[in-house]
């Protein structure tokens, strides 16, 4: 990655922090269907974790007034008062946790939130723990701030949660943190609060770790499950403990970059320098809609969450229909995460061998016009991740094309 390349007449070098860090492959296999979709391809993405509502109207109209009042300007570093407030009257309202206004930031979504934390703490060689599978750029911003990623793989058949056991045994001296999030992305396991006990346990014998826990997708959840955060389980872990959210995937907000979290101050003001340095305040218009966002009904979010649920079953029912899948039914978010390791060894129509989760993606995109991502991607194959946070018909065309391709594969011959 850090290879000179040639510019003109000069060497453009990459800085050597780079060559461990890639593009996302999410981007990639989108930007490839985009392409594709442009000459005239009928690609269906089902990449893409970005809801398909529109904002709310409420939210859209808080914004416009606070355009017209004069509201454009800079802003309080990491959030403006008037959004702590709301976001404090959140995290009490929904979760039970009780911040002061020194204990919460804001920054250019959730993203940036990781990242601030990250720079924020992390020495070269520092540790952090990260089961799989994972979004990657969690990964990629313990990198970037010179630690070392510690990837625990976690399995289908513990519902793709971490196990306190393979906790304890991954935490040394150079633990900084444990990430988790919950619904996952790319899974869609959530945790309840049974679940968080044991890995509460563990923390608790291990005073020099901290958790950092990503609850961007809290409000997207199925079948009466009931969500929790370690922060109001354990109140004795909350001095080590950042709680992170935003309004992207609840709200539909994903282009606003708006996100959020609650912390012990001496972490928050670390972080607020980290971010004094490089974005500076988050946009003013933003914050005003987040405001009306947190503050408003919640009807709107209850209903979409029961338009996601109706797409998660078809596409569970559709996927564990075809032969060599296998796709288990997530607590939330909005992905399923199926196993093609059935699929392994067969042949294309024109004579590939699927070796692999990528070799089954590929074939979708070329054969199918269909673009899922690779599980590989996360840290653990052979799956394949699709968002369902697009129509029940395209769902639907897509998971035809799906087992109409899968159909089309040559048994795998054994010897």
């Amino acid at each position: 990655m850090n290879t000179p390349v040639q510019v003109g007449s000069s060497l453009f070098r990459p800085s050597s922090r780079l060559s461990a860090i890639g593009v996302s492959e999410i981007l990639k296999i989108t930007g490839l269907a985009t392409e594709l979709k442009r000459q005239g391809r009928g690609v269906i993405v089902l990449g893409t974790g970005e809801p398909d509502f529109d904002t709310p109207d409420h939210v859209k109209d808080a914004a416009a007034r606070a355009m017209r009042s004069g509201a454009t300007k800079y802003t309080a570093l990491d959030g403006t008062p008037e959004l702590k407030v709301a976001i404090r009257a959140k995290f009490k309202r929904d979760n039970g946790l009780d911040f002061a206004q020194d204990e919460i930031t804001v920054a250019a979504g959730a993203k940036q939130v990781l990242f601030n934390a990250m720079m924020a703490t992390l020495d070269a060689g520092d540790e952090v723990i990260i089961p799989t599978p994972y979004w990657v750029t969690y990964a990629d911003i313990v990198l970037i701030a010179g630690g070392k990623p510690v990837l625990i793989p976690c399995q289908d058949a513990n519902g793709f949660r971490l196990s306190a056991d393979d906790l304890a045994r991954a935490i040394t001296p150079r633990t900084r943190w444990v990430v988790l999030n919950s619904p996952s992305n790319p899974s869609g396991a959530a945790y309840s609060e049974a679940a968080y006990r044991p890995i509460r346990d563990v923390l608790i014998a291990h005073p020099h770790v901290w958790l950092m826990v990503d609850d961007i997708y809290e409000h997207i959840v199925y079948d009466n499950f009931r969500f929790a955060t370690p922060a109001a389980i354990e109140p004795s872990l909350q001095d080590r403990i950042l709680t992170v959210n935003g309004v992207s995937k609840a709200y539909a907000m994903t282009g606003w970059r708006i996100g959020y979290a609650g912390g012990p101050s001496a972490l928050i003001r670390a972080m607020a320098v980290v971010q004094s340095q490089s974005t500076s305040c988050p946009s003013s218009v933003s914050q005003a809609a987040a405001i009306a966002a947190l503050n408003g009904p919640m009807d709107i979010v209850k209903e979409r969450c029961r338009s996601f649920q109706a797409r998660r079953d078809l596409v569970v029912a559709a996927l564990n229909n075809i032969d060599g899948i296998s796709c288990r039914v997530a607590e939330g978010a909005f992905y399923t995460f199926a196993s093609c390791a059935g699929l392994i060894g067969r042949t294309t129509p024109d004579g590939q061998r699927i070796k692999s989760d990528t070799d089954f993606a590929e074939y979708l995109l070329r054969s199918a016009d269909v673009a899922v991502v690779p599980g590989s991607a996360f840290g653990l194959a052979p799956y394949f991740r699709i968002s369902y946070a697009t129509s029940a018909l395209e769902l639907e065309e897509a998971c035809r094309r799906i087992a109409d391709a899968t159909g089309r594969l040559q048994p795998r011959e054994f010897t």
